[in-house]
């Protein structure tokens, strides 16, 4: 990707001490894990995922909603960081200041090599008591029997662990309907730990994003169509405070008005190319 608006946005990231990256499902997607508006497939092509992620779902038929968040914590299991999660990382370790904001559930950054992201909208990895918040551990996390080979370790690819634990070692359970664990402190069932429709945001993370774009000296939009809020404020707040914005998108969102650089593409051919029009000498994955 070459261009006039790919030179003045990597201009901008050379400039840059503080740069907030603000990553949406977008990203994710070009590494196979669906959004919220891709089809489903298979058992839960029948279900509308909107209708599974409210807490009234859960309460009515918890094994319903805890098997579809596992087939899609399998999925992501299965997805591999694209190279726009490795430009995200490239960027970070360039400017240690950077801060990696995203509203994905997956551990794509983390394994893309950015080991602290903010969370907004919580993690597929990160599961807790749905009564009295207890982190609960994820059913994968029990330990092979000792000298088994573990598929997909570091020692046999090039990929970390993901946050959430070694990949299971038993066989991988069907599709469908899954009770949940008991929560080990109270006994309730234990719930995704991610923001259904009808919660608020985790203020901790809320307010860390909120501080970090109204710091930031850039802001780059990344996958996001901007559509879910409060998350789609973030880009606001940097921008009236005048820091520049630079999206990456393949198609217009509502921040193209508020953009100083529309990059109109995939995150995993323009975040490269981004990071060598800023660095030329740099590895960007």
């Amino acid at each position: 990707m070459t261009g006039p608006e790919l030179a003045e946005a990597g201009r901008l990231l050379a400039a840059a001490r503080r740069p907030v990256v603000f990553t949406g499902a977008g990203m994710s997607a070009e590494s196979g894990v669906p959004t919220f508006r891709d089809a489903q497939t298979g058992l839960w092509q029948r279900y509308d995922p909107q209708e599974l992620a409210t807490p009234a779902a859960f309460r009515a038929d918890p094994a319903l909603v805890w098997g579809w968040y596992e087939a899609r914590r399998r999925g992501v299991r299965r997805a591999l960081p694209n190279p726009g999660h490795r430009a995200v990382a490239a960027i970070q370790a360039r400017l240690p200041e950077t801060v990696v904001i995203t509203q994905n559930v997956d551990d794509l950054h983390e394994r893309g090599g950015v080991p602290a992201p903010v969370r907004l909208h919580g993690s597929l990895f990160a599961p807790r008591c749905s009564a009295c918040a207890r982190p609960a551990p994820l059913p994968s996390d029990l330990p092979p029997p000792a000298g088994t080979p573990v598929p997909g370790a570091p020692e046999a690819r090039d990929e970390a662990e993901p946050p959430g634990g070694p990949v299971s070692h038993a066989p991988e359970p069907q599709d469908g309907p899954l009770t949940p664990p008991a929560c080990a402190g109270c006994g309730a069932p234990v719930r995704p730990g991610v923001v259904w429709f009808g919660e608020a945001l985790p203020s901790a993370a809320l307010d860390a994003a909120v501080e970090a774009a109204a710091g930031c000296d850039l802001l780059l939009t990344v996958g996001t169509s901007a559509l879910v809020h409060p998350a789609a404020e973030i880009p606001v707040v940097a921008a009236r405070l005048g820091a520049p914005v630079v999206q990456v998108n393949p198609v217009p969102t509502p921040l193209d008005a508020i953009c100083a650089v529309n990059l109109r593409g995939p995150a995993g051919e323009v975040l490269p190319a981004l990071v060598r029009a800023a660095w030329p000498d740099a590895d960007a994955g």
